[in-house]
C-alpha cells in the first residue's frame, strides 16, 4: 500500500504541469503558462492578459475592499462583484424601513447611487521581481531578527523609490515562503458607490444550507461604480466627481458555456499552503479545523436564534453572521476532503520521495536532512498548545463587548500618566468615539450577553485550569454561577451605547477610574494580558521556527524536484488560474452536471423559508419563461456553473473568462470537499462555482428593470 501511494504521488506531482492546479503570477505567463493555456483553448496572448505597455485585462481586475475581487464591466467604471462581497455595504445602508437586504436595491440613475464610506478598490499598475534588491546585505549567518529587519528596511526603500512623485502606492510581498520577492505598484480609488444588489432570496439563495455545495442556484452578485476627479485620478467622495474611465473593461458573452470549454479566473486569492508538511496537514485536519468548527457551532446558533426573532437584529448581524458561517462550513468541507483524499498519507509519501532524493546527494543531505524531523518536533509541540490558542481566539475573547473594553485601554493608559496631555487625551477620546459609534449601530447586547456566558463555559469545559487566568478562576468561584454574561453585563456600562458615549463626551482626566473599575474592562484586560504573556510567546516562537523551516523546505523542494512546476502560494496578490468547464462525480453512481438552471430554483423553492424563499416577480418570470436574450440554446435560463479552476478565498467576485477574453461568469464559491485545495489540490475533487453572467444580466434587466445599465456594457451574442 505504501509503495502504491508513493507511485501515485510521484505520478501526480511529475505531471502537475498539465493539471489545472495553480495560481500563477500574470507577469510570468509568457515564460511559464501561455503555451499550455493555448493548447487548452485560450486564444489570447500573454500581453492581452497582462501588459505594462498597453491596456490589458489586468486593468479591469481590482481588489474589492480588503479581501474580494471585482471586475470593471463598462466604460463608466461599473464594477461587478459578489453579493457576499458587497454585503457589508448593503447591510450598512439597510434599515427596517429600507430593508435592502430583504428587498434588494437598484439605482435607476447615477444620482440614486449610494455612497460607501471606507470602501476602496485597488488596481495593480505593474509588478516586478525585486528578490535581489530585497535580499541585499542579507547573509546566511544572520539571526532571524536581523534578517527580517534588513529585509523590511530594503522593502520599505524599494516601495518608496518606486512611487516617488506619483499618487500610486507600493508594497513588496514574499513568495515561496520568503525565497522570492515581488514589488506591486497600485492605484486605489476611494469614491465607490452602490449601484445595485438583488434581494437575499436571489443573492444568497440557499443560504447556509447550500453554501459550499453543488448543485447551486445562487445569484451572488452586486454592482458598484468607481468615481474619480476631473483628471480620472482617485479622490475622496464628492458630488463633483465623475464616473471612472477605465483603461480596459471586460466584454460580456451571451454564448454560454459547454463542458470542457477553456476557463480562466483572474483575481486576488487570499491564502493557500500547498507546500506544507504532512505534520501540518495532520494538525489542521484533526485539531485546528474540528475545534474551530465546534466553537462556531455554538456562536452561530446564538446569533441565528436572535436574528430570527427580530428584523432589526437580523439587519445588524447579517454581515457578521455570514463572515462567521462561511469559514465554519468551509472548515467542515476541508476536513471531509482531506480525509477522502487521504492527504496526510499522500503528503507523507511525497516526503519519502523527497528524503530518498536528498539521501542520494551528500550536499542536499547535509543541508536539508534535518528539515522534516525538525518540522515534526515543532508540530508535536504545536498540537499541545493549539487547544488553548483556538479556545482563546475563537471563544473566550470573541464577545463583542470585550472589543469595547480593549478599545478603552489607550484612554486609561494615557489618562493614568501623571503628566497626561489634554490634547492627547482629546484625540484618543475622539478616535474611540468614532470607532464605537459604528460598532454600536450593529450591536445587540442581549445576544452578546448570552454569547459571553456560552464562551466562558465552552473554554472551561475544553481547556481547563492549565491555561486559565487567575481572574477567571476566582470570578468563576465568586460571581459567575455558570452565567458570566449576566453578572458582567449587569455591572458594566460598556454594553450601553448612551452611557458609554455619554461618558466619553464629558470625559475629564481622573474619570478613567470608572473604566478601570468596570468588571467587563477588568475581565477583558485580564484575559488579553494572560494570553499575551503566557500563551502567545510559545505559540509565536513555534510559528517563527516553523516559518524558518518552511522557507528552507520550500527552497529544498524546488531544488530536489526540478521536473515539477511550482507556483507560489496565494497571498492576496494578482493571480491567474485556468482550467475547463467540468462536471463532477462525488461518489459511486452519482454524477453532477456542469450547470444549473432556474428550474432548480423553483424545485427548491419553499415559501417564507429562511433559505429557499424566492421573490414573486422571479417566480412570475419563470412561469412566463420570459428570459429575453439570456436563455441558453436549450431554452432554459442557466444560473451557475462549475469548472476546474484553482481558487480560494479572495477569488470571490473574480471574473471567469472564456478563451476569447469575454466575461462568462463571476466566481463565488467552491465545492465543499474541494475546499481542501487550499492545502492539497486534487483535480478530481476540486471545482470552483461561478454565477453565469447571463443570469446576472437577466436579474438586472428583467427582474430589477435596470436595463439602462446594460447600455454601458459591451455585450456579444
Amino acid at each position: 500500500m505504501k509503495n502504491l501511494l508513493i507511485a501515485s504521488v510521484f505520478t501526480l506531482f511529475s505531471n502537475s504541469v498539465f493539471a489545472d492546479e495553480g495560481m500563477w503570477l500574470p507577469i510570468l505567463l509568457q515564460q511559464l503558462n501561455i503555451k499550455d493555456m493555448q493548447q487548452k483553448g485560450c486564444h489570447l496572448s500573454a500581453e492581452d492578459i497582462y501588459s505594462v505597455n498597453h491596456s490589458s485585462m489586468k486593468d479591469a481586475v481590482l481588489l474589492f475592499g480588503s479581501g474580494c475581487t471585482g471586475e470593471v464591466i463598462s466604460a463608466e467604471g461599473l464594477v461587478l462583484t459578489n453579493h457576499h462581497c458587497g454585503l457589508g455595504q448593503i447591510q450598512s445602508h439597510s434599515t427596517v424601513e429600507h430593508d435592502y437586504l430583504k428587498n434588494g436595491f437598484w439605482a435607476m440613475n447615477k444620482s440614486e447611487e449610494l455612497t460607501c464610506p471606507g470602501l476602496t478598490v485597488t488596481f495593480i499598475v505593474r509588478m516586478e521581481d525585486v528578490t535581489h534588491q530585497t535580499l541585499n546585505n542579507v547573509t546566511g549567518g544572520m539571526d532571524q531578527i536581523n534578517r527580517q529587519t534588513t529585509i523590511e528596511g530594503n522593502n520599505k526603500l524599494i516601495a518608496q523609490n518606486a512611487v516617488k512623485g506619483t499618487h500610486y502606492a507600493a508594497y513588496v510581498r514574499s513568495f515561496y515562503n520568503g525565497n522570492q520577492y515581488y514589488l506591486f505598484i497600485t492605484e486605489t480609488f476611494r469614491d465607490v458607490r452602490l449601484v445595485g444588489a438583488p434581494p437575499e432570496a436571489i443573492g444568497n439563495f440557499g443560504g447556509d444550507e447550500d453554501n459550499w455545495i453543488w448543485p447551486r442556484h445562487t445569484g451572488d452578485f452586486s454592482l458598484f461604480r468607481i468615481y474619480a476627479d476631473s483628471n480620472n485620478n482617485p479622490a475622496d467622495y464628492s458630488s463633483h466627481n465623475f464616473p471612472f474611465k477605465p483603461k480596459y473593461f471586460f466584454p460580456i458573452s451571451l454564448k454560454g458555456v459547454r463542458e470542457n470549454d477553456f476557463t480562466m479566473v483572474y483575481g486576488f486569492p487570499g491564502r493557500t499552503t500547498e507546500y506544507i508538511s504532512s505534520y501540518a496537514v495532520d494538525v489542521t485536519q484533526h485539531i485546528s479545523d474540528p475545534e474551530r468548527v465546534a466553537i462556531r457551532d455554538v456562536r452561530l446558533k446564538i446569533w441565528w436564534d436572535e436574528m430570527m426573532k427580530s428584523d432589526s437584529v437580523r439587519i445588524k448581524y447579517s454581515s457578521k453572521y455570514y463572515g462567521l458561517s462561511n469559514a465554519w462550513k468551509k472548515w467542515q468541507g476541508e476536513i471531509r476532503g482531506l480525509n477522502k483524499a487521504d492527504a496526510v498519507a499522500k503528503k507523507a509519501a511525497y516526503e519519502n520521495i523527497f528524503t530518498q532524493r536528498i539521501n542520494s546527494n551528500t550536499q542536499w543531505k547535509n543541508e536539508y536532512g534535518n528539515l522534516l524531523p525538525r518540522l515534526k518536533q515543532c508540530y508535536d509541540s504545536m498540537s499541545m498548545l493549539l487547544p488553548a490558542v483556538n479556545y482563546y481566539s475563537e471563544a473566550l475573547m470573541t464577545p463583542e463587548i470585550f472589543k469595547v473594553a480593549l478599545a478603552m485601554k489607550p484612554l486609561t493608559d494615557a489618562a493614568s500618566i501623571q503628566a497626561a496631555n489634554d490634547a492627547e487625551i482629546t484625540g484618543t477620546v475622539l478616535k474611540i468615539k468614532n470607532g464605537l459609534t459604528g460598532f454600536y449601530k450593529d450591536y445587540y447586547a442581549p445576544a452578546d450577553q448570552e454569547m459571553t456566558a456560552a464562551m466562558v463555559n465552552l473554554f472551561e469545559k475544553n481547556v481547563g485550569s492549565i491555561y486559565e487566568p487567575g481572574l477567571l478562576t476566582s470570578w468563576n468561584q465568586k460571581y459567575f454561577s455558570n452565567d458570566a454574561g449576566k453578572w458582567l453585563f449587569d455591572k458594566s456600562m460598556l454594553d450601553n451605547d448612551s452611557l458609554t458615549l455619554g461618558f466619553l463626551n464629558t470625559f475629564k482626566i481622573g474619570q478613567e477610574t470608572k473604566i478601570i473599575n468596570d468588571p467587563v474592562y477588568q475581565f477583558a484586560i485580564s484575559l488579553s494580558d494572560y494570553y499575551d504573556s503566557i500563551i502567545s510567546p510559545p505559540y509565536q516562537r513555534l510559528n517563527e521556527e516553523i516559518n524558518l523551516l518552511n522557507r528552507e523546505y520550500m527552497k529544498a523542494q524546488m531544488e530536489v524536484f526540478p521536473e515539477k512546476r511550482f507556483y507560489p502560494d496565494a497571498n492576496l496578490t494578482l493571480r491567474i488560474s485556468y482550467g475547463a468547464i467540468k462536471g463532477y462525480k462525488p461518489t459511486d453512481a452519482v454524477t453532477y452536471n456542469y450547470f444549473t438552471t432556474l428550474d432548480g430554483v423553483m424545485d427548491k423553492y419553499k415559501p417564507n423559508d429562511e433559505f429557499y424563499d424566492a421573490p414573486k416577480k422571479l417566480i412570475n418570470l419563470y412561469h412566463k419563461k420570459d428570459y429575453g436574450d439570456y436563455a441558453d440554446t436549450d431554452g432554459t435560463l442557466h444560473t451557475d456553473f462549475i469548472a476546474s479552476n484553482h481558487t480560494t478565498g479572495g477569488n470571490s467576485g473574480s471574473p471567469v473568462i472564456d478563451g476569447d477574453g469575454n466575461l462568462i461568469g463571476t466566481n463565488f464559491d467552491r465545492w465543499w470537499e474541494g475546499t481542501m485545495s487550499d492545502i492539497y489540490f486534487d483535480p478530481d475533487e476540486c471545482r470552483n462555482i461561478a454565477l453565469d453572467v447571463r443570469y446576472t444580466l437577466f436579474i438586472i434587466d428583467k427582474f430589477a428593470g435596470a436595463g439602462y445599465l446594460l447600455k454601458e456594457m459591451k455585450i456579444t451574442r
